[in-house]
């Protein structure tokens, strides 16, 4: 029997206030995952520079801007700087687990005293319980959160001092959405720790990439990706490496690719 074959159809957003640069509209091209072979979609879009929200993959597809831009780790090439061997020294005591997608009050909590005094008034800066619970439950492929603590006593669980929203694919860990105790001065650079704890555990399970979503060059917002080196980003030939000394050459996009999944 021959397999039967559709192309996933993909819808527009309006246009909206860019949050990243200032001046800019933002628009993004989004399609549905959902159905038997969701996850087969999505790791397929995740190659082509989209992103995963809830049930929904998307990418940027703004009309004269193409500053965003898809970048990823070398993880089995990945090596740690000086200061960055300092931070997992550090915070070396923490204790790590990787928990079923399922929100709590305790990450809600978390999530909650982040945004206040990293991102006010962002766009996640109304969120509920519901809406977390949304965004952490609504997966329709291989999710984790990934919960960091601090050593707990009596057998009890520690202090939750971070978190991040997790999937894993066949090429690598694509991390979501990552939150931790802010400005808690005994737990300095907990957003770094994450990340590199990420990728030492890819490396560790044979995994070659760490997602670490878009990248914008002269955004302050996006500057500490580009600590993590090797980095490649993606541009209209596919996937290259690049460093700090070429972060200010133009990319475009690469064309959207036609992405046949089973029917």
């Amino acid at each position: 029997m021959t397999a039967q074959f559709r192309f996933p159809r993909f819808f527009v957003t309006s246009p909206a206030p860019c949050p990243y640069l200032a001046g800019k509209m933002e628009r993004k091209v989004f399609t549905d995952l959902s159905g038997t072979h969701a996850a087969e979609l999505n790791e397929a879009l995740s190659k082509i520079g989209f992103r995963r929200s809830q049930a929904v993959a998307y990418r940027p597809s703004c009309a004269d801007c193409s500053a965003c831009v898809s970048v990823r780790v070398i993880a089995r090439e990945f090596q740690p700087n000086a200061s960055q061997k300092r931070l997992l020294k550090k915070h070396a005591d923490l204790e790590v687990s990787a928990c079923q997608p399922w929100g709590t009050d305790e990450q809600y909590q978390l999530l909650r005293r982040y945004l206040a005094a990293r991102h006010p008034g962002g766009g996640m800066s109304q969120m509920d319980d519901m809406d977390y619970a949304d965004m952490v439950e609504t997966t329709p492929v291989d999710t984790h959160v990934i919960e960091y603590r601090e050593p707990g006593a009596d057998g009890r669980p520690g202090r939750l001092v971070g978190a991040c929203l997790t999937d894993r694919q066949s090429d690598g860990l694509s991390m979501i959405y990552s939150f931790f105790e802010p400005d808690d001065r005994h737990r300095p650079g907990l957003g770094t720790f994450i990340i590199l704890d990420h990728i030492l555990r890819a490396a560790d399970h044979g995994l070659p990439y760490v997602y670490l979503g878009y990248w914008i060059s002269g955004s302050p917002r996006m500057e500490y990706k580009m600590r993590f080196q090797p980095l490649e980003r993606l541009g209209p030939d596919g996937w290259a490496q690049f460093s700090a000394d070429r972060a200010n050459e133009p990319v475009q996009p690469p064309e959207l690719a036609r992405v046949m999944i089973p029917a």
